[in-house]
């Protein structure tokens, strides 16, 4: 069977071995070490030309979504977590019970006037 003229599966003309005289030199660079509360360690890589004020100090653990600092003793943890609300639940922090009752009169009154209104409308018919 052919396997396209290469001796080595995968390769290609001019494949060998590389190094860093062939691929240039690595940056010099700043690794930060970054620990979540679930004992996640996630580490990230920084240009040693970027100034120390500009990295973060907290990062979102790619792993589970915590924020990840970089003790690894006191990791930061979540100040309160809040559930899902509902569409409800964020109406009801808008009005008050009272202004809620006369939105529910005035919507049953306008129900109620256009089921008078196609009543008359089919008995005319």
């Amino acid at each position: 069977m052919s396997n396209g003229g290469s001796a080595i599966r995968g390769s290609r003309v001019g494949a060998g071995p590389m190094g860093e005289q062939d691929r240039g030199f690595k940056a010099d660079r700043i690794t930060l070490s970054f620990y979540c509360s679930n004992l996640h360690e996630h580490v990230q890589h920084y240009s040693a030309l970027v100034d120390p004020a500009e990295m973060p100090s907290e990062i979102d653990c790619p792993k589970c979504g915590l924020p990840a600092g970089q003790d690894k003793a006191n990791p930061p943890v979540i100040a309160k977590h809040e559930p899902y609300k509902t569409h409800l639940a964020y109406v009801k922090e808008r009005r008050t019970e009272e202004e809620a009752q006369e939105l529910l009169d005035d919507a049953i009154a306008q129900v109620r006037e256009r089921r008078a209104r196609l009543a008359e409308q089919a008995s005319e018919q």
